[in-house]
């Protein structure tokens, strides 16, 4: 039943963002709790993670080595190029650029499952660049948009630090001690994780209600765009690196998809709600076009 939920994510997320659009004073008032959520989450993340998570990195570092270079390069400077096309305001690219310099979402282990692509690598994927955003991450934001508008590089670096590395390393400590324990359990953290990230992007829905309808066509279809350039980009790349179809397929998934509740943290605290806008959507549509693409890639063989 909870993998059921947690696989149904998007349908949630459309569900409780019609809701909160349709009657934003529902949310409003809990604008403050979009950290402590984020917080939540990733030591959710960190508490399924094993110190043989990290072990496999050493396993396969070329692979992983592509996949966090395209991370940080590909996906940024598509946000960006994207955002410029479809004539974004700048609020908006800054919100685009932002979920472009973020890391890979946790969502991606998930969707890596249902595709039948390699987990424990995608997992491993998510570790590397989930750490390194830390430091790459706001130095990205400065080079993008720095021109543009203040970026805090510093503050924001100490941000990422406490609402990403903290929570992610307690997470880790506590099931190295308690495993047994957890590791029956795992379902739940991700069944929190579903509902903390719906609440999230129903806050930002709400708060921004009175100008979505004004900027919902061009700002989809920039979201989209740079979704398929991160999946397609990271699956074509890998293949002419010579991997097999099952590495290509994780690459794809993890460059595609990114930690766009990062995004809107950062957004709301150092930009505007408007900026965290870009953020809550690609929440919703990575999901969506990353089970279709499973859904698709786990009838075939590799």
């Amino acid at each position: 039943m909870i993998k059921l939920i947690t696989i149904l994510f998007p349908l949630w997320a459309i569900i409780f963002s019609s809701v909160c659009y349709i009657f934003p004073d529902l949310v409003i008032g809990f604008k403050n709790l979009i950290i402590p959520l984020l917080m939540f989450i990733m030591f959710c993340m960190g508490i399924t993670l094993k110190i043989d998570d990290f072990k496999r990195v050493l396993k396969k570092p070329k692979i992983i080595a592509l996949t966090t270079i395209l991370q940080f390069l590909l996906m940024p400077l598509a946000a960006y190029i994207v955002s410029k096309i479809f004539n974004l305001s700048t609020e908006l690219l800054v919100g685009m650029v932002l979920v472009g310099a973020v890391s890979g979402g946790t969502a991606s282990n998930v969707i890596a499952y249902l595709a039948k692509a390699d987990v424990a690598l995608s997992i491993s994927m998510t570790i590397v660049s989930t750490l390194l955003s830390i430091i790459i991450t706001p130095y990205l934001t400065l080079f993008y948009i720095g021109h543009t508008v203040q970026v805090p590089v510093n503050s924001m670096l100490l941000s990422i630090f406490k609402v990403v590395f903290i929570p992610v390393i307690v997470g880790i400590i506590l099931n190295h001690f308690f495993h047994k324990y957890i590791d029956k359990r795992q379902d739940i953290f991700a069944l929190f994780s579903i509902i903390s990230i719906v609440f999230i992007i129903g806050i930002i829905i709400g708060i921004n209600e009175n100008k979505i309808s004004l900027i919902a066509t061009p700002l989809m279809l920039a979201i989209i765009c740079h979704n398929l350039i991160g999946l397609f980009g990271g699956y074509i790349v890998c293949k002419s690196f010579g991997y097999n179809k099952k590495e290509c397929k994780t690459v794809a998934i993890e460059v595609g998809m990114q930690n766009s509740g990062l995004a809107v943290v950062l957004a709301t605290k150092y930009f505007s709600a408007l900026s965290a806008l870009p953020g809550a959507i690609f929440s919703i549509w990575h999901n969506i076009s990353g089970s279709i693409l499973a859904g698709y890639w786990s009838k075939q063989k590799d």
